[in-house]
């Protein structure tokens, strides 16, 4: 199959979908791939190390799109991407259709077969796509938060892990599975007060080893707003799989805290898990409201694209190579699970019954 890799045209997105040694295991198996000069070099691939493993260089997208069959990227097709992308072309990449009818209703009118990352569902109802993400954003959450604390960014002036004679930082993580864990993780490594919301009991005490200042506690309404009144940093990462995210903090809620406390939304592709958010890029990553800081930006690990790049790649190449095979790939379940929309129909069942502008 000929397979085409576009550069990521999403604001400030370095990551490339796949890297040099996989496209070689690519080439091994006789597909042909076609790379947009320059797409792999933000996250530290030259096209000298692509063209060293078979792979060919064409001068832009429109190239890429032309040759390509599979298409395989990493963020969803914006403008640039919408207008060369045709009725035959699979498309493999994050898609995050349910905050976006819009982007549904082009997919739709273009007739193609999506299948989107977050979608993609293991045996055991694992999301091994998503996951890798999820865990560089997670620990990119806590990283920014600790950052945009800091006086000079507007932020209240505490360093969350303390020091002696000084009060520890409180974070409260809603959501403890990749995302949510690892901002916990590390959020506790670094000597702050770690609050996590749950409604796993297996999660919550994961959460709980995790240290001794860690309190983990299920997700009632009540107990959160009490939590997050006193926090310094909220980290949202709150998932239902290619559905859009719940409101799990109200604004009533960002009212009760401290001026100069910070918010990540990490759920913003999805939609958002605060009521205050609203999608933010990396050149204009926060605004405030009530007094709070908020950080929503809808590609986070964009931001390191090389160790990104690296971990979504090894996680890709296996279903990438079952979709080049040929027709036969709709019947592994973890792929067929993975179909948003095809032949202008939505497929997935948590996207049926959206409202398209």
């Amino acid at each position: 199959m000929r397979i085409g890799i576009p550069s990521e045209t999403k604001t400030l997105e370095g990551r490339v979908a796949l890297v040099p040694a996989a496209c070689a295991d690519l080439v091994r198996h006789g597909h042909e791939v076609f790379l947009q000069s320059g797409a792999g070099i933000k996250s530290g691939f030259s096209d000298a190390a692509f063209e060293k493993v078979g792979v060919k260089i064409v001068p832009d997208a429109a190239a890429v799109y032309e040759k390509g069959e599979l298409i395989v990227k990493v963020k969803e097709p914006i403008a640039g991407d919408l207008a060369l992308l045709k009725k035959h072309h699979l498309l493999f990449c994050y898609l995050h259709l349910a905050p976006e009818p819009e982007l549904t209703k082009r997919l739709l009118d273009i007739g193609l077969t999506g299948v989107a990352f977050e979608s993609v569902e293991d045996e055991e109802g694992n999301l091994p796509l998503l996951a890798p993400m999820s865990v560089i954003a997670g620990r990119i959450g806590v990283q920014v938060g600790t950052h945009l604390l800091h006086q000079p960014e507007g932020g209240k002036g505490k360093l969350l892990g303390g020091m002696p004679t000084t009060e520890r930082g409180k974070v409260v993580v809603l959501g403890a599975g990749a995302a949510g864990g690892n901002s916990a993780a590390l959020a506790a490594a670094g000597g702050a007060n770690v609050v996590v919301f749950d409604k796993r009991p297996d999660r919550l005490a994961q959460m709980m080893n995790l240290g001794a200042n860690v309190t983990a506690l299920y997700a009632y309404d009540s107990v959160v707003a009490d939590e997050v009144a006193s926090a310094d940093l909220v980290i949202g990462a709150v998932l239902i799989p290619s559905a859009k995210a719940p409101h799990v903090v109200s604004r009533k809620m960002v009212q009760s805290m401290e001026k100069g406390s910070v918010m990540v939304d990490i759920s913003i592709d999805q939609g958002g898990c605060f009521e205050t958010s609203k999608p933010t890029t990396w050149a204009d990553p926060t605004y405030v409201v009530d007094g709070v800081t908020h950080f929503c930006v809808t590609n986070m690990p964009g931001a390191v694209p090389q160790t990104s790049s690296q971990a979504i790649s090894a996680a890709l190449l296996p279903y990438v190579l079952r979709l080049a095979a040929g027709g036969e790939w709709r019947s592994y379940q973890p792929l067929a699970k993975g179909i948003n929309v095809a032949g202008g129909e939505i497929v997935h069942p948590a996207l049926k019954g959206m409202k398209l502008s």
